[in-house]
């Protein structure tokens, strides 16, 4: 049974022991979610815990991450890992990849929400490229993690190889010389793509470079962090990006110390000390708070992409507000709907 956080823990009594043990158990807890929404029969995770929440492969990629992290830190036990795991890894792989609009993927993408129950497309969402990628890292993950030469860890990475050999990166380009965000048996590809800005894309485009089968042209990532924009913001300089998340996401997987492109070996910092400033900057707008919102200061911050209270238009203490359902909030230019997220 995880063990729940004492009041004097919540409180933040300042102490590094505390501090630690605090910490230990905010893991726990979230390491939970991954434990209990899940359908043992297929490993789907739910995308949150709304009752009839289909599930995201995102998400899913996550927990293929976190159960690794849960048998480091002994939430997990090694062997109820790699049961999970496989029985995730055998659903997508032999999950129906076709055109046909109920199918659970095509060219080795996948949708971007499935049914818990069936594994079917859910929504009529799109094959999602970043959810893909999102899924794809934890895939690799788990191959890299368990080395042991028993039967189950040997077909985990043999299905690991397997499913990201699939996919097809150079597909996903649709001719052109970026990433499209996605595609849909109805329509086709979608519109937008991952061409310009600093973004989550990391993850898409080092895992489409790297692919052993269907790589696609360094040039085109060159092509993208070309357009990234040097910001200097309440005296901090990095490489701008509104969402907490963009800055975090991708370096779930990826080591960013000391890593640079040509805009940022410039300057002469790494995507991860880049990130570090990002957040400081998050922490100063909060102290700032151009938008009076209550509680937000030195320990109340973090704007990023999450569901919130609205969508709705509300007078609160006098003033008139726009709140968001799900949004990318982000600092210091908004949108912020006085929404912090976890």
């Amino acid at each position: 049974m995880t063990k729940p956080i004492s009041p004097k823990r919540s409180q933040g009594v300042d102490s590094p022991r505390t501090d630690k043990a605090l910490l230990a158990d905010l893991q726990r807890e979230t390491f939970t979610y991954f434990i209990k929404e899940v359908n043992p029969e297929n490993g789907l995770v739910a995308d949150k815990t709304q009752p009839g929440s289909p599930s995201s492969i995102a998400a899913v990629g996550l927990a293929l991450s976190c159960y690794l992290c849960g048998v480091e830190r002994g939430f997990i036990s090694r062997e109820e890992a790699v049961k999970r795991t496989l029985t995730v890894l055998q659903f997508f792989y032999n999950s129906r990849q076709s055109t046909e609009p109920d199918a659970t993927g095509y060219k080795g993408f996948y949708y971007h929400f499935l049914d818990m129950e069936t594994g079917k497309r859910a929504w009529k969402s799109e094959l999602s490229t970043v959810d893909t990628a999102i899924l794809m890292a934890g895939v690799l993950s788990a191959r890299y993690y368990f080395d042991k030469k028993n039967d189950s860890e040997i077909s985990i990475r043999n299905m690991a190889d397997a499913l990201y050999a699939r996919v097809d990166w150079q597909w996903a380009l649709n001719g052109k010389d970026s990433i499209s965000h996605g595609w849909k048996p109805e329509s086709g590809f979608l519109r937008s793509r991952w061409s310009k800005g600093y973004s989550e894309a990391h993850i898409i485009y080092i895992l489409a470079l790297g692919s052993p089968t269907l790589p696609i042209d360094p040039a085109t990532y060159k092509k993208w962090t070309a357009t990234f924009e040097w910001k200097k913001l309440y005296e901090i300089d990095c490489i701008y990006a509104g969402p907490l998340f963009i800055h975090q996401m991708s370096q779930i997987w990826l080591d960013f110390r000391n890593i640079t492109d040509d805009l940022n070996k410039k300057i002469g910092i790494g995507y991860f000390e880049n990130s570090r400033r990002a957040t400081l900057m998050q922490q100063k707008y909060a102290i700032d708070n151009p938008m009076v919102f209550v509680h937000y200061g030195e320990n109340v911050w973090g704007l990023t992409a999450s569901d919130g209270p609205g969508p709705s238009i509300r007078t609160v203490n006098g003033v008139k507000r726009k709140f968001y359902n799900y949004k990318a909030r982000g600092a210091p230019f908004g949108p912020d709907d006085g929404t912090i997220s976890p």
